[in-house]
């Protein structure tokens, strides 16, 4: 079969050379009929550009690269999906890299990205700020920031959900729907995110007038250590006037209602519960599971728009985006 170059595609067209360029960058000025025109002698002859020349030359790889610390999370899986999608409807593709919440493969994945030449980063979530300084004086890497705090706010684009406010509303639902010593149900982990949604707890009890003590109002869960069956029949059998919970995702809140079960305990008469993240099996728990959820299309979006646009322009200054959130009302926080 002939191997067509983008002189044949011209000659072939009755355009020059340089149309033809512009109509596969789609770039520049022509008209729809020369554009057709174009394409269909493309598609007709099977040309395929050479990208690996044509990323040489522009020093372009188009390529993203996508750091995320829990793949099988339903809130990161679902960003991740969705940028994806816009990513490669613009023309990028992606190099999805899970790293497990570990430093040393962050650092190991950051490396081999630089090495392979992408065009940009997306960094969501992680117990630390984030900081990336490129090695590379031909290429600076810019990058964006999911839920994960950067360490130069100046030079990149913050995006995050309003874990704050959703954690607020979350906790005046349970006050509302009659809980009178609400507690917050946390993880032994870090983050940025974990962070405001413990001060949205707190301000909601100080605002409603109750009184907030860290060995009466806090269950940290360890995944890692006994069941959380018999963590949270410990706290219970300490704190036995305890009336609602507020997880700080659905995965700990749906371990804490199967444990409230094997303890005895009714959700929601006996204790309420309410989750954050409005995961797929929320809505199909017993009892269904009130939660807060995030707007994954807004955030993917204006990620994807962000880092594009730093791409473009490399000079432009940081910023924060705040995309609200919306507590979604099921069985387990309904009052009794």
């Amino acid at each position: 079969m002939k191997s067509y170059s983008i002189k044949d595609i011209a000659k072939l067209s009755g355009v020059s050379v340089a149309t033809v360029s512009r109509v596969i960058n789609n770039n520049g000025r022509f008209s729809e009929e020369t554009r057709q025109k174009v394409l269909r002698v493309i598609e007709d002859t099977g040309y395929k550009m050479n990208y690996s020349a044509k990323s040489l030359r522009m020093n372009r790889s188009s390529t993203i690269g996508i750091l995320v610390p829990d793949i099988s999370n339903y809130f990161f899986s679902d960003v991740v999906q969705k940028m994806e999608e816009i990513l490669f409807d613009k023309g990028y593709s992606t190099i999805i890299c899970n790293t497990a919440r570990n430093q040393e493969k962050e650092i190991a994945y950051l490396t081999m990205l630089e090495e392979k030449g992408v065009d940009g980063l997306i960094v969501i979530s992680g117990a630390e700020s984030f900081e990336f300084n490129s090695s590379s004086a031909e290429k600076r890497i810019p990058y964006i920031c999911i839920d994960r705090e950067p360490k130069n706010k100046d030079e990149t684009v913050f995006i995050s959900s309003n874990h704050y406010q959703g954690a607020f509303e979350a906790v005046e639902e349970l006050i509302h729907a009659g809980c009178n010593h609400p507690i917050i149900a946390i993880h032994n982990r870090r983050s940025t995110s974990s962070k405001e949604r413990f001060n949205g707890f707190k301000d909601a009890l100080k605002k409603n007038n109750l009184i907030y003590q860290q060995e009466k109002n806090i269950v940290t869960i360890d995944t890692d250590g006994s069941s959380i069956t018999n963590q949270l029949a410990s706290f219970l059998e300490r704190e036995a006037d305890i009336d609602g919970i507020f997880c700080v995702n659905d995965s700990i809140a749906l371990e804490i209602m199967m444990a409230l079960r094997s303890l005895g305990k009714n959700v929601p008469e006996e204790i309420k519960v309410v989750g954050f993240d409005d995961t797929f099996a929320a809505k199909y728990a017993f009892p269904a599971l009130s939660s807060v959820q995030q707007n994954t299309d807004k955030i993917a979006q204006e990620a994807v728009k962000n880092l594009l646009n730093l791409i473009s322009h490399p000079h432009e200054t940081g910023k924060l985006l705040i995309i609200p959130v919306k507590l979604i009302t099921r069985e387990s926080s309904t009052p009794s």
